[in-house]
């Protein structure tokens, strides 16, 4: 007759060695001990290499998760308007003109909004401060006004104040924010490119 294997999964291994010890009395050993023999029990060198393996596992899980997050990102994206938005934008990573069509602008600003201080309130001049560097075409009031009708940043009634407005991007905007980020993180400073082109002989 065979026998049928029995499983346990045990949640926490310290409660469970302290309800055997319980059980064990005054024969059992102490409670390091008995997770140790525990640990080499289930198949693993000591309770020292039984916590590395689930941590390796952890982790592993967690890349997971990242990874399929990325995956379901690139899914569910119009991929279409995001390479019409990132032509919108230099080799800087700065917003060149302001697009013709609502979808792009949207997009746009939601990279721009990405640059913003979170969970600060910040002056009027701070505010034009952060969009200029991110824009070309000097206009940062109407970066400004369209970033409140889109409901990105609020302003206070007064004006003295503005703050930008948490919340999870779209895909797009996603994609586009990673995008620009590296595109900012990879290029030179403006000026410095020119600089160095100015300083080679003419061909």
């Amino acid at each position: 007759m065979s026998r049928l294997p029995l499983s346990l999964a045990v949640e926490d291994l310290s409660a469970y060695c302290r309800a055997l010890g319980r059980e064990l009395g005054e024969s059992s050993p102490g409670h390091l001990k008995l997770m140790n023999m525990l640990a080499r029990a289930g198949g693993y060198q000591n309770l020292q290499h039984l916590r590395a393996v689930q941590a390796a596992a952890a982790r592993s899980r967690r890349r997971e998760q990242v990874a399929s997050g990325a995956q379901a990102v690139q899914a569910q994206a119009d991929h279409r308007l995001l390479e019409r938005c990132l032509n919108q934008f230099d080799g800087h990573g700065q917003l060149m003109r302001w697009p013709s069509r609502r979808a792009v602008q949207t997009l746009a600003l939601f990279a721009l909004w990405a640059e913003l201080p979170a969970g600060q309130e910040m002056a009027e001049r701070q505010v034009n401060a952060q969009l200029n560097r991110l824009h070309r075409f000097d206009d940062p009031a109407t970066l400004r006004r369209t970033m409140i009708s889109c409901g990105l940043l609020t302003r206070r009634r007064d004006g003295s104040g503005y703050r930008r407005v948490e919340q999870a991007p779209p895909a797009e905007a996603q994609l586009l924010i990673r995008a620009l980020r590296r595109r900012r993180a990879s290029a030179p400073p403006p000026g410095q490119a020119e600089a160095q082109g100015a300083g080679q002989p003419a061909s």
